[in-house]
């Protein structure tokens, strides 16, 4: 859906680590030095859901197909990347094509792994990153107001989004993010942002990478980020990186029995999937048959023949009703045919907000 997830952070922070064990593939280069990553390195990854193991159990199904999200692994950035220190250009840019930002922070001592800046101080790090993403948002607004000021002297609407350009530049030029902008509902800013598409305003899920030790109980360097993390309102979700790459090769029991051993009920890294599926605006609705079960992705609040789409145009535009049954009845009249029995199943029409979770059949005509 062209909806993505840029991981970012300072070098040898445990990105690239992280995304090995997202796409459970060694390929993305793991090395002890920066800019080991230069080109952003994609991967689509699976949804963990585990309604789709409960529907496939009553349909038996010949696959199961998982809704994916998009994560791009973006090479470490360092303080003065917005002047183009350590190619930062280029790895801004790629930033700029994702739609929410998977912070990695580290929150661990080991001195066999190098820190750009020397020592361990997560609140510094943010500082670093997050003041290179303002600052390129700076340089873009400063163009954009050149060419606004031009335009301005002839033009009504140049001369309000002129004046909306120049507010929130001196909003970022204290070194504030465009997302704490107070006039963001403003449609000069909104079509700024649609334009521009400023860094420091896109959402922040911040990864405590922590050592095993860390898994267990927070750290201090877990306890500061927590704190930030809960001022600017941001997800905070920690994770071992170095042993959720280690996982890779086990089978699904054989991790799950492993995060038993260590006191973890759940693997960080599903947590962090499932909660970047949830900040990208994004909800799952499903189909049901002996082919397949599948999920489907589709952006909260998309109507029914809007939802269609992503299985095919054709059935957008002859839409005529879709079938819809909740997933708790599916589940709890085991399959359609109880469901029906049971008078769960409803024929919606064009109006209808698909919800997560909806089982679905399409009636269509072209």
């Amino acid at each position: 859906m062209g909806l993505g997830v840029g991981i970012v952070g300072l070098p040898n922070v445990g990105k690239s680590t992280t995304f090995n064990a997202l796409t459970k593939a060694q390929n993305a280069e793991s090395a002890n030095y920066p800019f080991c990553t230069i080109e952003p390195n994609k991967a689509i990854v699976p949804v963990p859901d585990s309604r789709l193991g409960k529907l496939a159990q009553i349909v038996n199904p010949e696959r199961i197909q998982h809704s994916t999200i998009d994560f791009v692994d973006i090479a470490g950035l360092v303080k003065g990347a917005s002047k183009g220190e350590g190619l930062g250009n280029q790895f801004l840019s790629n930033i700029r094509e994702v739609e929410v930002i998977l912070h990695m922070v580290r929150c661990f001592e080991d001195e066999n792994i190098t820190h750009v800046e020397g020592a361990i101080d997560p609140l510094r790090d943010i500082e670093i990153i997050e003041g290179e993403l303002i600052l390129s948002d700076i340089q873009q607004l400063g163009k954009k107001i050149e060419k606004l000021t031009r335009q301005a002297k002839a033009d009504k609407n140049a001369r309000a989004a002129l004046d909306l350009a120049n507010e929130l530049a001196a909003h970022l030029d204290n070194l504030e993010p465009a997302s704490t902008f107070d006039n963001k509902d403003n449609p000069h800013f909104q079509a700024l942002n649609k334009e521009l598409r400023f860094l420091s305003n896109k959402t922040i899920i911040y990864g405590a990478n922590v050592d095993e030790d860390g898994l267990l109980e927070d750290n201090k360097h877990v306890l500061t980020l927590k704190e930030h993390a809960k001022k600017v309102g941001a997800d905070v979700i920690k994770l071992c990186a170095k042993i959720e790459e280690e996982m890779v090769a086990l089978e699904e029991e054989e991790a799950a029995e492993f995060l038993n051993e260590l006191g973890v009920e759940e693997s960080g890294l599903e947590k962090i999937i499932r909660t970047a599926f949830e900040k990208l605006g994004l909800i799952s609705y499903f189909t049901a048959g002996v082919k397949e079960v599948r999920a489907w992705t589709i952006k909260r609040g998309w109507r029914a023949p809007k939802a269609a789409s992503v299985i095919h145009n054709d059935f957008e535009k002859g839409f005529i009703k879709a079938e819809v049954i909740s997933y708790e009845d599916f589940i709890a009249f085991k399959g359609e045919a109880g469901a029906k029995e049971a008078g769960k199943m409803r024929l919606e029409g064009k109006d209808y907000i698909v919800q997560d979770g909806d089982v679905m059949h399409f009636r269509f005509n072209v």
